[in-house]
């Protein structure tokens, strides 16, 4: 039985470092057995660090396999986010096609 994935703003919210069940493998979308799986094998998409007992992975890692890492210019996910869905002094000046836009911007 696999439990439900984490949301995005659950997993940004997490330490340097988080243990591979929970959190590692509800953000793959994978149940616990098959995360302890993966990770023995060696086939997991991220680096598994043996922590005692214990099996973590760096959140870095977490977030450059799943897309989530900031860009170059140091704008994060969530201002990548905030910026797409717009704010309330853009949503009524949007022009209805995205060439309209881009067009006066780049002169």
């Amino acid at each position: 039985m696999t439990a439900p994935a984490l949301t995005i703003a659950e997993i940004l919210d997490q330490p340097a470092l988080v243990p591979l069940w929970p959190i590692v493998g509800q953000a793959l979308g994978l149940a616990e057995s098959t995360t302890y799986q993966l990770a023995a094998q060696g086939r997991l998409p991220i680096e598994v660090i043996p922590l005692g007992r214990r099996r973590v992975a760096r959140t870095v890692d977490l977030h450059r396999f799943l897309g989530l890492v900031p860009q170059e210019n140091g704008a994060g996910p969530r201002s990548q986010l905030g910026s797409l869905a717009g704010n309330d002094e853009e949503a009524g000046s949007q022009p209805a096609s995205p060439v309209e836009q881009s067009a006066p911007t780049a002169k």
